[in-house]
């Protein structure tokens, strides 16, 4: 007996979705390592940090 032939519309569907899936994984690499980048740059550490600096600096930016 014969097999039936693949599907390979559904193939071509996952491979897009794999596709879709790894662009958006790379895309938050991409972001997470700005991020990184930036908190170096910016000598902070932690989120903690961060949301003391910028409370710090709405504060400093209120008394002008």
């Amino acid at each position: 007996m014969s097999q039936p032939e693949p599907n390979h519309k559904s193939f071509d569907i996952d491979d897009g979705k794999m596709d879709r899936e790894e662009y958006n994984e790379m895309e938050l690499l991409e972001r997470l390592e700005a991020l990184r980048e930036d908190m170096e740059d910016l000598g902070v550490s932690t989120l903690a940090e961060v949301i003391q600096r910028i409370e710090e600096m709405h504060r400093r930016l209120d008394r002008t």
